[in-house]
């Protein structure tokens, strides 16, 4: 594999990882305070294997945290790098879209992050 696909492999590594932290933290505390118990039991109800990941939040929360210091770093890492004459426009889109990525899943992280960790020391 290039360098390229392996930096495009941890960019969407690190955006499932970090939408997972939605899945077991955000998502269910924005239900609960919106008054959606009853929905997030019934999706709970469906998929059971949700509560897995709120169960190993800190796990998921780690490992969500080592792919996007990667991706970030492989981010800097290439950003001087020249890209070949003949693909200059599909080096350049893949750029802005690893670019974007990467701040979508930071952002969402933060706000699982919060969700996770902040709200329940906030609420008290």
């Amino acid at each position: 594999m290039k360098p390229s696909l392996w930096k495009q492999l941890g960019l969407f590594l690190s955006l499932f990882t970090s939408a997972s932290t939605l899945i077991c933290c955000a998502l269910p505390a924005l239900f609960v305070a919106l008054g959606a118990g009853a929905t997030l039991a019934g999706v709970l109800t469906q998929f059971p294997q949700l509560i897995w990941f709120s169960e190993q939040k800190a796990w998921v929360f780690a490992v969500a945290g080592i792919l996007l210091a990667l991706s970030w770093w492989s981010q800097r890492a290439n950003q001087s790098v020249v890209c070949d004459s003949q693909q200059v426009a599909a080096c350049t889109t893949t750029r802005s879209w690893s670019k974007t990525l990467l701040y979508i899943s930071g952002f969402i992280y933060v706000m699982g992050a919060f969700f996770a960790f902040l709200l329940p020391i906030i609420m008290r």
